[in-house]
């Protein structure tokens, strides 16, 4: 994020990463973040997309998710006012309207249209021991823009998405 000029671009492709992060585990306890308090939930990712935002660069995640949707996609849903406080465009498909969508098989950023990170994770959900892989192939960046691109243009901004 951090050397992005123009553009970075996260597909979400999971129902769940590290059911034991401390944060999902607060909020299956019932306990929410306040979008007023914004001390007690700001923190370095924020600031790196804010300083993003604030030089150009237009941040965008989407989010590909099964219906009904599993405990831990409603945890982010809940807590994506935070990712819209730092500047981010976020939206969410439904899994079932990505039938005809051709999909890298991991979530992956890729940073102006030239750089992409995947991020590998255990079937646990955990980020794998060498969970990130970086690659410049400009075969694979496009695979991964033209899929973000499709989803996007299909996906339905938070604002207006209806969980169930």
């Amino acid at each position: 994020m951090a050397k992005a000029q123009r553009s970075a671009v996260h597909l979400e492709l999971r129902d769940s990463y590290m059911l034991d992060d401390p944060g999902f585990i607060r909020w299956r306890e019932g306990k929410r973040l306040d979008p007023g308090d914004r001390s007690s939930w700001w923190g370095g990712w924020h600031d790196a997309v804010r300083e993003a935002v604030a030089r150009g660069v237009v941040v965008r995640r989407a989010r590909i998710v099964s219906e009904p949707i599993s405990d831990y996609v409603r945890y982010e849903f809940d807590g994506t006012f935070t990712n819209l406080a730092a500047g981010e465009l976020v939206r969410w498909l439904p899994r079932r309207q990505t039938t005809d969508i051709g999909l890298p098989g991991t979530d992956f950023w890729v940073f102006d249209g030239a750089l992409a990170l995947f991020h590998h994770f255990t079937g646990e959900g955990q980020l794998d021991e060498d969970g990130r892989e970086y690659t410049e192939d400009p075969k694979r960046v496009k695979l991964c823009t033209d899929a973000f691109e499709a989803v996007w243009q299909r996906a339905i901004p938070h604002e207006a998405y209806r969980p169930r």
